[in-house]
């Protein structure tokens, strides 16, 4: 990075940073956003605008990912290891708004799982000698709540034959067959399916999809022609809010709104976009809890499961301890009580994964 500054200078410093990139190579700014204080923004974000414009920002990129990797785990994390050779996380049930888990001191529920260099600091929780890593995950869990919670019949049918929902998504939204849904597509209606669930208006949903706002509206509009089931149900959840303050998970969990009627727009479209999002989401952080009280009780009750651990919740997924010669057994018992927690008309998948460390875990198919 110094080489191609021409200089050294301090890396970690915005100032710093932003006089070499926009003065001294001066990289065209165009489409740069703007910092509260009004300088250009050296964030992620606007950092991979410039990436074809200097060899510097893929390095600056990958220094940054070493910088976090470095301080957040490989320095913290060893000293934390308790006295029984384990990282103990504390888990708060009031961490989030929507009721899942949080966890703190260490947070165990973002160590990097993505590029390769996050794999590697996931490479350094194993199992113990004779014992595997085993992940219970569910698939898909949010969009699965949607479609029960809505009605809508084309993502219901989708889910009960067991195809891919972000290639049916870009089938409508760009109409063509399944068949012809080429990976660029897929990728664009992942994004306005998530996006379409979290509330995001056109302005958040361009930003994602790098486009502009006329277009990002244009498919918003596209979608909601397509899956008339979402759009009554987002309708449904704003008149619910506004009548009742407040929307309830399937489980009858309340999450409280009363700035669904503030005289103040933002913060109405605001109380919409949770209004929306919270029984999904709340649902889904109900089921994990259910799911885990459950093999809580199992584990406790039945002999079988003798030596299962319990160790993790990373939002919709659970990470146990298990005897190498025990994890089908377990998987199966494990898979049979998330995947019946909740009523519904679709099915609820459970994905597992087994293996001697946290990065190394291969599909396990359980019959």
């Amino acid at each position: 990075i110094h080489k191609i500054a021409g200089e050294e200078f301090n890396i970690n410093s915005t100032k710093e940073m932003r006089r070499i990139l926009f003065e001294k190579l001066a990289l065209d700014a165009k489409g740069i956003k703007k910092t509260g204080g009004g300088e250009k923004s050296t964030r992620l974000s606007e950092l991979m605008k410039l990436k074809e414009k200097s060899p510097v920002i893929d390095k600056i990129l990958k220094y940054r990912e070493l910088a976090k990797l470095k301080s957040t785990y490989i320095d913290a994390l060893p000293g934390l290891v308790g006295s029984d050779g384990r990282l103990h996380t504390t888990f708060l049930q009031t961490g989030t708004v929507t009721g899942r888990l949080a966890s703190r001191d260490p947070n165990l529920q973002n160590i990097p799982s993505r590029t390769d260099l996050g794999r590697e600091v996931r490479r350094a929780f194993y199992a113990p000698k004779n014992k595997i890593l085993l992940a219970a995950d569910y698939s898909q869990i949010e969009l699965r709540v949607a479609a029960v919670l809505s009605g809508d019949e084309k993502m219901k049918k989708t889910f009960s034959e067991g195809k891919d929902i972000h290639a049916m998504t870009a089938s409508e939204i760009f109409n063509v067959a399944e068949n012809e849904v080429t990976s660029e597509m897929r990728r664009r209606a992942k994004i306005i399916n998530f996006g379409i669930l979290y509330g995001m208006g056109k302005r958040a949903l361009a930003e994602n999809l790098g486009i502009n706002q006329d277009e990002a509206e244009a498919y918003i509009l596209e979608y909601f022609r397509d899956f008339e089931g979402i759009k009554n149900y987002t309708r449904k959840m704003a008149d619910n809010a506004r009548r009742k303050g407040y929307v309830e998970t399937m489980f009858g969990r309340k999450r409280f709104l009363p700035e669904i009627n503030s005289p103040m727009r933002f913060m109405q479209a605001e109380a919409e976009r949770m209004a929306v999002n919270a029984p999904i989401q709340g649902t889904a952080a109900d089921m994990i809890k259910t799911a885990m009280i459950r093999i809580n009780d199992m584990i406790e009750k039945d002999p079988a499961t003798k030596g299962l651990k319990m160790l993790l919740q990373i939002h919709d997924e659970l990470l146990f301890e298990v005897e190498k010669d025990a994890v089908k057994n377990a998987a199966k018992k494990i898979k049979n009580i998330m995947e019946g927690v909740l009523e519904a008309d679709i099915p609820i998948k459970v994905d597992l994964s087994a293996g001697p460390n946290w990065a190394d875990l291969e599909k396990l198919e359980i019959s």
